[in-house]
């Protein structure tokens, strides 16, 4: 970690308060604050126990990672409450039909964060906007969807957190309240997410989640799409995430009418941009990072869950023009081009406000819009030579260029 981030945590760690991570108070807590008892489905409760006991053995938490960890966990033991007793008051939400969704799947850096924001463009496309996934209940509204307390509250937490302790962070990954979020953060409803590796030293609990049955975590995924729909619809979901890859099977046993980009891009440059974003989200809470440990552990881990994907594709189980791939060198030289050529391979049609609104977006947020990102293999302990034959297999596969 920088100094700069050294004298930031130092300094507010002055000021911290001291939290509990056992399971048995922070569930009190989420009931006292909520005044409800009903958490749903068990079926959380296995995640949680690992991604707590991984938190306090071997995430190195310093007191600011402890009030940040806790508070994460409090908030989705607290929306599992509140919305669980929506479900109880209106159970209707389970009759709305979820559609020929659109997931963006692939390994991170690969310019998945921008396709799905263009496609967030189009009104059209139900996206999931991280005040929503922030604080669920109570349910959305199309009237108030714009005007929500909610929207306030998120871009506060966000400006208090990352924005506050590494502000540098968005040159990396853009955040906001009103910005398209990840399925990542649906997952963590479930604590069955690896939003929480990204920002955590826990490598038992990535362990953990690359071998996990993601039926029930999809499940509860599409639970979370009719709560969102239910007062706010769209014409179909526009949804995007990484970990999707470990969970293929699941995805297309819980929708089957699917439709998959995978994004595609030298895994070389991706594996240590991702690296780079790992250890300055780690950098918020522990004061011991080690970046040729995070180098090892996301290198193994994408590779993995390139083998993972590859394997479901030589499957046969979902139709193969389920799939369209999208390669990160085509991408930028005409990105709304593309959403056209995605839109074609699903039998959609792209308006031309929508590819306005798209060629808008990407006037609004051109590329270093936040600075530069700057990273490389070689900090993180990778090989440049090495990593290339470790996903040779990758890049053969798929046909992926390497970048010069």
């Amino acid at each position: 970690m920088s100094d700069h981030h050294t004298d930031m945590a130092r300094a507010a760690a002055a000021d911290v308060p001291e939290v509990s991570l056992a399971e048995s108070s922070l569930l009190e807590e989420a009931r006292k604050n909520t005044g409800l008892d009903d958490f749903g489905d068990p079926v959380f409760e296995e995640g949680l126990r690992r991604l707590l006991d991984s938190l306090e053995r071997e995430a190195q938490l310093n007191p600011v990672g402890r009030l940040i960890a806790h508070g994460e966990v409090l908030r989705h033991l607290e929306n599992r409450l509140r919305v669980t007793a929506d479900w109880h008051r209106w159970p209707e939400i389970g009759e709305v039909a979820i559609e020929q969704p659109i997931f963006v799947v692939g390994l991170p850096r690969t310019g998945s964060t921008t396709l799905h924001d263009l496609l967030a463009q189009a009104p059209d496309n139900r996206v999931p906007l991280t005040w929503e996934c922030h604080r669920p209940s109570p349910p959305p509204e199309r009237a108030t969807y714009e005007s929500d307390p909610r929207i306030a509250e998120s871009q506060a937490h966000i400006d208090m957190t990352s924005g506050a302790l590494i502000p540098e962070f968005k040159a990396i990954h853009p955040m906001g309240a009103l910005l398209a979020q990840e399925c990542l953060m649906l997952q963590a409803f479930d604590f069955s997410s690896i939003i929480f590796t990204n920002q955590f030293r826990i490598p038992s609990y990535q362990r953990w989640m690359e071998e996990v049955d993601l039926h029930p975590s999809f499940a509860s995924h599409r639970r979370q799409l009719q709560y969102m729909q239910w007062r706010c619809p769209g014409e179909r979901w526009a949804l995007k995430s990484t970990g999707h890859l470990w969970g293929l099977g699941a995805l297309f046993d819980t929708y089957p009418d699917a439709k998959v980009v995978m994004t595609h891009r030298d895994p070389v440059k991706l594996i240590a941009s991702h690296c780079s974003l790992v250890s300055m989200a780690c950098s918020m809470g522990s004061d011991q990072v080690d970046d040729e440990e995070i180098g090892r552990q996301w290198s193994q881990t994408w590779e993995g869950a390139m083998r993972s994907g590859i394997a479901y594709r030589e499957s046969g189980a979902a139709p193969p023009d389920s799939f369209f791939d999208m390669h990160f060198a085509d991408f930028v030289k005409d990105p709304v081009a593309m959403v056209g050529r995605i839109y074609e391979h699903f039998g959609l049609d792209l308006s031309s406000a929508d590819a306005q609104r798209m060629s808008d977006f990407l006037v609004d947020n051109p590329p270093g819009k936040h600075g530069k990102h700057r990273y490389t293999p070689e900090r993180f302990g990778l090989d440049p030579a090495e990593e290339r034959e470790r996903y040779r297999f990758y890049q053969e596969y798929y046909g992926v260029a390497s970048d010069s």
